[in-house]
This record gives C-alpha cells, structure tokens and sequence, in this order.
C-alpha cells in the first residue's frame, strides 16, 4: 500500500512539472515568430524584430503595466498585441494562444541572455 501511495505520488509529481514546461512556451517557436513579418496578418513588412533586434528596448518582459506610444497597457499580452497592429498593421493573437505563449517565452528568454550594461562613463571635469 505504502508503494503504491509513493508510486501515485511520483506520478502526480512527474505530471505537474511536465505540463509547467509545455505550458511556459516553446523558445524557438516563439523566436520564429518575433521575426515573421506575417504575424497576426501584418501588412508593413516589419516583424517586432524590426523595432527590436535582438529584444532591444522591450524593458523587463515582467512588467505589470507599459506604456507604448502614450497609452497605457496591462501585461506583456497586450503589449504585443498593440505593437502587432499598429506596427505590423496586423490583427491581435488570442492572449490564450500557443503563439502568444511561445513569443513570451521567446521574449523572457531575451531577458537572460541579455549582456550585463556598462556602468555610465564619468565626465571628465577640465583641469583634472
């Protein structure tokens, strides 16, 4: 009885970890899609790479509120889909969506292997 309490237990454990992973997005799927220009029907030829190469500028991909072009937007979701249609002229993705997922995944992932920033040079003061 005992072994099988571990043995349900185990299995329960392995499941959890397993559907976290799957539902944190796939990198390279979401990679892709930050440089298809097609995203959500865009029409202007630019992908959010093109506005952010290599993720420059998107701030921390945690933020709870940004703000794009004087408005106000609420998480990450929203965030890409505002620069999907006023950038790509395209159409919002469903913020429930695989692609939504993977991009944000794609994004966080930026956020790490981001390089560490300078510290700011100081001005030289003459007759120093």
């Amino acid at each position: 009885m005992k072994t099988l309490k571990t043995l349900t237990l185990s299995i329960l454990a392995l499941g959890l970890v397993f559907s976290y992973a799957f539902a944190a997005g796939d990198i390279e799927k979401g990679k892709a899609l930050f440089n298809d220009a097609r995203l959500g029907g865009g029409t202007t030829g630019k992908s959010c790479n093109s506005c952010h190469p290599g993720g420059a500028g998107l701030g921390a991909a945690d933020q709870k509120e940004f703000t794009i072009m004087g408005k106000k937007l609420k998480g990450l979701k929203e965030a890409i889909n505002f620069c999907i249609g006023k950038a790509m002229k395209g159409k919002a993705i469903d913020p429930k969506s695989a692609d939504m997922e993977d991009i944000i995944a794609y994004v966080k992932s930026l956020k790490s292997n981001a390089p560490p920033t300078a510290a700011p040079k100081k001005k030289k003061i003459e007759g120093c």
